[in-house]
């Protein structure tokens, strides 16, 4: 398929090779309209939120992942690494919201024009099992109450878990794991 693909493009008849490149004779930046602004050090490029953020202009949440054009501007430097900055338009508002890259932290930093939510998750809040910390689990080695009764507890919420359709699935297969014998004594209550 690839011997199928047109990779010639156009040059004018009057264009001279030795002169320059094809942009140049066409007067266009080979990054065309992305570096409208590289006179000012800005270049156009695609950025992608690191994470979820709120927008102080709507006060609507935006979510990782979503990519706007943004202007990209060397700020500084830290030690031999640039710092770059990222400037883009809240697609909701028109809010300008700014991030800065952090090399020392390796993470990006909101300057303007936004905020970031700050996710906090809690196993206990949610039901589900807790990993075991020093303390307990030095308590589950020594004291084997505690870790019969912390066994107890964890499996039924492992069966609180399982939805009802699983449990009948279960419940199910344990009774028909034999279907002879299920089927025998069946057959042998129905001829009384």
């Amino acid at each position: 398929m690839a011997e199928r693909k047109a990779t010639n493009k156009y040059y004018p008849p009057d264009w001279d090779p030795s002169k320059g490149s094809i942009n140049k004779y066409v007067g266009q930046h080979p990054y065309r309209d992305r570096a409208r602004k590289l006179d000012q050090g800005i270049l156009i490029v695609r950025f992608e939120l690191p994470y979820n953020i709120l927008c102080e202009g709507c006060n609507n949440y935006i979510t990782q992942g979503n990519r706007y054009n943004a202007e990209k501007k060397k700020i500084g430097m830290y030690y031999s690494t640039p710092i770059f900055s990222f400037r883009m338009k809240c697609h909701l508002c028109q809010n300008w919201i700014e991030i800065h890259t952090d090399p020392k932290n390796t993470e990006y930093v909101i300057v303007k024009g936004a905020r970031r939510k700050i996710e906090e998750w809690d196993a206990k809040e949610n039901g589900s099992i807790e990993l075991t910390d020093e303390k307990e689990k030095e308590l589950l080695e020594s004291n084997a109450f505690y870790k019969l009764e912390t066994d107890i507890s964890n499996k039924k919420k492992a069966e609180e878990a399982v939805p009802l359709l699983t449990q009948l699935q279960n419940l199910n297969n344990r009774q028909w794991k034999d279907p002879y014998t299920s089927s025998y004594i069946m057959r042998k209550k129905f001829r009384v």
